[in-house]
């Protein structure tokens, strides 16, 4: 699991989500931390739906530990970044 600021999120994650929606799960976060209340995200059922926020009783809860991106989000990647997945993984294995 990777911090929600992590590098992989914002190379991994942005390309499976887009821009906007890993913009709202950084703004959610970053709220969450402080504890303060936000308007609703636009992208929230993308976010949702990606497990990175959850909805209980009309409370959002956003993850502060991402993981990485399941097998259908890496299979959905161009190419190119699929290989650059790989190695990061291989990487990240090895520091472990």
């Amino acid at each position: 699991m990777l911090d929600v600021t992590d590098a992989y999120v914002r190379e991994f994650w942005l390309a499976a989500l887009g821009p906007r929606a890993i913009a709202d799960l950084l703004r959610l976060a970053a709220a969450a931390r402080r504890g303060e209340a936000i308007p609703k995200p636009r992208h929230l059922p993308n976010l949702i739906r990606s497990r990175l926020v959850f909805c209980n009783d009309g409370q959002l809860l956003v993850v502060d530990r991402v993981p990485v991106l399941p097998p259908l989000l890496v299979q959905a990647l161009p190419l190119p970044l699929r290989r650059r997945h790989r190695v990061a993984l291989a990487k990240a294995r090895l520091r472990n």
